[in-house]
């Protein structure tokens, strides 16, 4: 299993199905692809064997995700997927050893979250998703 494959199960998993949420900005979203930042998908017939290969042209080599170690890969690749700044903090926290890399990244895109209109519904569930991204970020797999 590459990188990639274990990155999209974790990411697909915490993002979860169908949701069209009025409150939600990315508007109708399936298996974290919105409709807003993906206007030409069918969202609500997406399936997750049609979502991967959107997931790794779109994020993760788009954003060079293949060329990072696994923690800045899964890290970076989420954050993409979620709609932060992912890149800037990368370049910000890059040479610092994985643990402190993966905690100031953490700490970056919750602080990012915090200040965006929909914090308040929003909060529980993206503080569970940075918490158990980052758990998994420090589970290296087997490439």
């Amino acid at each position: 299993m590459s990188f990639f494959d274990t990155a999209f199960e974790i990411v697909v998993g915490v993002e979860g199905g169908y949701i069209n949420d009025p409150k939600d900005p990315g508007g109708e979203t399936k298996f974290g692809l919105s409709k807003r930042a993906n206007p030409d998908l069918d969202i609500a017939n997406l399936t997750v064997d049609s979502a991967k290969p959107i997931y790794s042209q779109r994020y993760w080599m788009k954003f060079g995700c293949s060329t990072m170690p696994w923690v800045e890969a899964l890290l970076v690749f989420d954050c993409v997927v979620n709609g932060g700044p992912a890149l800037h903090w990368h370049a910000l926290f890059k040479g610092q050893s994985a643990l402190q890399f993966a905690i100031d990244f953490q700490a970056e895109h919750l602080l990012y979250l915090s200040n965006l209109a929909n914090w308040s519904y929003e909060k529980r569930g993206w503080t569970r998703r940075l918490l158990t991204v980052f758990n998994q970020s420090q589970k290296v797999p087997a490439p």
